[in-house]
């Protein structure tokens, strides 16, 4: 606020009112995985955002969301990069035993669970699908 950063501010208000809709709404306190996905919802639902701006011709409010993502990316874990997602699949399809892609659900629920935070749910379904044609 003192730094007079107003995207910021009112996009880390609407954070906090998000949490606090979703605690009353569940009648207790969120714990930090909620919380997470929380801001991981913010920042899925931004992405689709900047892609309907795109298309719509209109860059300056694309930019906007784009500054967004950026300051919500910094409350979530260290993400991880393309090739420790790949790497963290493979490992996991080998633990379950997973074959195709009738596996590709169980696997997927595996992989969210133990990487919560981590990782976009996009980049790590399409790195479990490669691996389970």
């Amino acid at each position: 606020m003192k730094a007079r950063d107003t995207l910021r501010v009112s996009t880390l208000r609407l954070l906090l009112s998000q949490i606090k809709n979703d605690e009353i709404e569940r009648g207790k306190v969120l714990g930090r995985e909620e919380v997470l996905a929380l801001v991981q919802r913010g920042i899925k639902t931004r992405r689709e955002s900047v892609e309907h701006f795109e298309r719509g011709g209109r860059d300056d409010l694309a930019a906007k969301e784009r500054r967004e993502i950026a300051i919500l990316e910094a409350y979530l874990p260290r993400q991880l990069g393309p090739e420790e997602i790949a790497r963290a699949a493979e490992e996991l399809v080998r633990e379950l035993g997973a074959q195709g892609k009738k596996d590709m659900g169980r696997v997927m629920k595996a992989f969210m669970e133990r990487h919560a935070g981590e990782v976009d749910g996009r980049a790590a379904s399409a790195a479990v699908a490669a691996l389970l044609k």
